[in-house]
């Protein structure tokens, strides 16, 4: 498989976007007028309480959802011009997702989870394999790699849903609460695992949490309120 270009910066623009959801006296404006920057390598992570436009604006960055009005820029690329194949090809080969529910197959091995973005992408099976295993490998699950998740405990199972974002070797990951489901401890292990990929491979890493503690090892944090990002900068000067 031939290595991807280069991504122009910066990797992903926002530019006046807003989103609104219905009209007259039910219209409510999701997102409201949000401008935003996100460099490659950067970890960033996103806070603010529920309804304050947060996961509305990850579902567009993760071209899951589409701006009412504004701008969105991934390398550069005007994301509202691409049709629904341009958009899927976008998210299986530039993004990742991790979720707060480990939506792993529950009768499937760990090693054949982490393949399934490979299947969509039609790499050949001896390919897919090789490829899986170096993502367990990353994420110290090899010995793993034939269990069940029901053969796992949830911190395995986390690191199983982030060898399955890793292995189509994307330019970002999109973490959506990723240690919601976890203890203190399991917490802290998927936490350094995201700080580790993010400082030696330069993966650029976008997280939602409500957590301060959490957000302390970012690079950057985003508040959002009310549809708008009311502040951005390094862990110290936000929280």
């Amino acid at each position: 498989m031939s290595p991807k270009p280069p991504i122009p910066a910066p990797l992903i623009s926002l530019t006046r976007v807003t989103k609104i959801y219905g009209e007259g006296e039910a219209r409510v404006a999701a997102l409201d007028g949000v401008d935003l920057v996100i460099e490659q390598g950067e970890f960033v992570m996103v806070m603010g309480s529920s309804g304050s436009g947060k996961s509305t604006c990850m579902n567009i960055l993760g071209c899951l959802d589409t701006p009412t009005t504004g701008e969105y820029r991934f390398g550069g690329v005007d994301v509202s011009r691409l049709d629904h194949v341009q958009l899927a090809l976008l998210r299986r080969t530039y993004l990742g997702f991790v979720f707060q529910s480990f939506n792993l197959l529950a009768r499937t091995s760990a090693v054949e989870n982490v393949e399934l973005p490979l299947i969509y992408q039609r790499v050949d099976a001896r390919q897919r394999r090789e490829r899986a295993l170096t993502a367990l490998r990353e994420v110290g699950l090899l010995e793993r790699a034939r269990h069940t998740p029901a053969q796992l405990s949830g911190g395995q199972q986390q690191r199983v849903a982030i060898a399955r974002a890793l292995v189509s070797r994307p330019a970002v990951v999109f973490a959506d609460e990723p240690t919601g489901n976890l203890d203190t401890e399991r917490s802290k292990e998927i936490m350094r695992l995201l700080v580790e990929l993010n400082r030696e491979r330069a993966i650029t890493v976008v997280m939602v949490t409500h957590e301060p503690e959490l957000a302390e090892v970012a690079s950057r944090v985003l508040v959002f309120r009310d549809g708008r990002v009311i502040a951005d900068g390094p862990p110290r000067e936000v929280l």
